[in-house]
């Protein structure tokens, strides 16, 4: 299973689950401790359905973590897993969106920190709570700080998208239901919340 998982065949992975619905689908599947989930949330460009597949499975834990504590949630917010945050992990009421590592780190900082500004927007859409972090704490849990934070490696682009998500969280934060509305009209949401329950 980690072979189709790795190699982005949902087609496969599908057989595979098919063939052995009792396998223990929150094993680690390295040194890490890093489930099959905390893998298929990374970027993966190749399938967005396997994430689906393992959440649909009866036994996934959906909130299971690495040897740091890290949450399959948090690994798709760092590394910008825009379909597995938006269209799966968000709309799934199991899934702690605030949950931190042992570092201290938030998803929402590390998505504003990197500038994955769809994630950020599909998050304020979901409805779901936003930890906007302890002002002042820019390099673990102040999402709008870190937002604004300059570094090294970024491009214009992504500088962009940085700002755009420090202004957009700026307006969230005094203006909760005013930005949820305006970025759900934007994002071509229709009522009020889809979280799955």
């Amino acid at each position: 299973m980690l072979a189709a998982v790795e190699n982005g065949d949902a087609k496969k992975l599908a057989e595979l689950i098919r063939q052995d619905p009792g396998f223990n689908v929150n094993m680690g599947q390295n040194e890490y401790g890093e489930s099959l989930l905390h893998l298929a949330c990374r970027r993966n460009p190749v399938s967005a359905v396997i994430p689906s597949l393992l959440l649909a499975h009866p036994d996934i834990d959906v909130n299971s973590k690495n040897k740091w504590g890290e949450t399959p949630f948090y690994f798709a917010c760092s590394d910008g897993s825009t379909s597995c945050v938006g269209e799966m992990m968000l709309k799934d009421s199991r899934v702690k969106v605030n949950e931190r590592p042992e570092t201290g780190y938030t998803p929402l900082w590390w998505a504003a920190r990197k500038g994955h500004l769809d994630i950020v927007k599909s998050w304020i859409a979901s409805g779901r709570e936003m930890d906007l972090g302890k002002p002042g704490d820019v390099d673990k849990t102040d999402a709008i700080g870190g937002a604004k934070q300059a570094g090294t490696g970024y491009d214009d682009a992504q500088n962009r998208r940085k700002t755009e998500i420090a202004t957009l969280l700026e307006r969230f934060r005094s203006d909760a239901t005013k930005t949820r509305n305006e970025v759900r009209k934007q994002l071509g949401i229709k009522g009020r919340s889809h979280v799955l329950h």
